[in-house]
């Protein structure tokens, strides 16, 4: 258990934060009446927000739902892209200099 802890603790945070955030997405429920949002611009009284729904089609796009995505916010797969280009850099980080920046 103590060699699984080190591992784990050695981990970027960076690295858990972006994997616990698609873990998070996929069990988003994209049609549920309310959810927690962390918008500045909702937070501030604002209607209209360019990143609301992404989150919400980036769920339907991993559910295989692209027209209903792409409806919701047609940048869900760039966002994925960008999710996942990220990941493999911390990885590839991770794996040659164990530099975690």
């Amino acid at each position: 258990m103590k060699v699984i802890t080190r591992w784990i603790s050695n981990l970027p945070l960076e690295l858990i934060f972006w994997i616990g955030s698609l873990v998070a997405i996929v069990f988003l429920d994209p049609h549920g009446g309310s959810h927690l949002s962390l918008c500045p611009l909702s937070q501030l009284g604002f209607d209209w927000c360019p990143g609301c729904g992404l989150g919400r089609s980036m769920n339907l796009l991993a559910r295989g739902d692209f027209q209903a995505s792409w409806n919701m916010h047609p940048l869900a797969l760039l966002a994925y892209a960008v999710i996942f280009s990220r990941i493999w850099q911390l990885i590839k980080n991770l794996k040659t200099t164990h530099n975690y920046g």
